[in-house]
């Protein structure tokens, strides 16, 4: 990211840190998995694999390989360095208004959340002018509506703004 010229100490978290962080989520994100493909059914039916059959199965590979991982990190001993603060805030500069914008798509919809996650990071991240960011977070929506919607007739989610016009 950026280099530290002046020689200062950097802080942040450290790589073990980090390693056994993305190893317990790792494993909540797989024990989650497991649950909802149990709820699914693991089972065969008469059909064949029931819905949850493979999920399952992928659930118990990722808690498998975080469990790996975990134990890996714990018997490091390395205090190697693995982000500094700076280095995070940039991260999450982008982390964070993506994960609002996954959040927001059930209620104003695809495309209206598309324009304005677009916006806000051509105008916070890419400091365009407005005339720019007005073409593109307008524009690129409107072609992924004509192209998925109208060509490929894959509905896509929609909030109260398309079902004002119709859509």
């Amino acid at each position: 990211m950026s280099d530290d010229s002046h020689g200062a100490a950097r802080s942040g978290p450290g790589q073990r840190s980090a390693e056994l962080g993305v190893a317990v989520v790792m494993a909540l994100f797989a024990l989650l998995v497991i649950y909802g493909s149990i709820q699914a059914g693991i089972g065969w039916g008469a059909e064949g694999p029931k819905a949850g059959f493979f999920p399952f199965y992928v659930g118990i590979a990722i808690l498998i390989a975080s469990a790996v991982n975990f134990v890996r990190a714990r018997g490091e001993s390395s205090s190697e360095l693995f982000a500094d603060w700076g280095q995070l805030r940039q991260v999450l500069a982008v982390v964070v208004p993506t994960a609002v914008y996954v959040a927001v798509i059930p209620w104003i919809g695809l495309y209206v959340a598309s324009l304005i996650l677009i916006a806000f990071f051509m105008k916070r991240l890419g400091n365009y002018g407005w005339h720019q960011i007005a073409a593109i977070a307008i524009g690129l929506p409107l072609v992924a509506f004509v192209v998925f919607e109208r060509w490929f007739l894959v509905p896509l989610p929609k909030g109260p703004i398309e079902a004002w016009l119709g859509f």
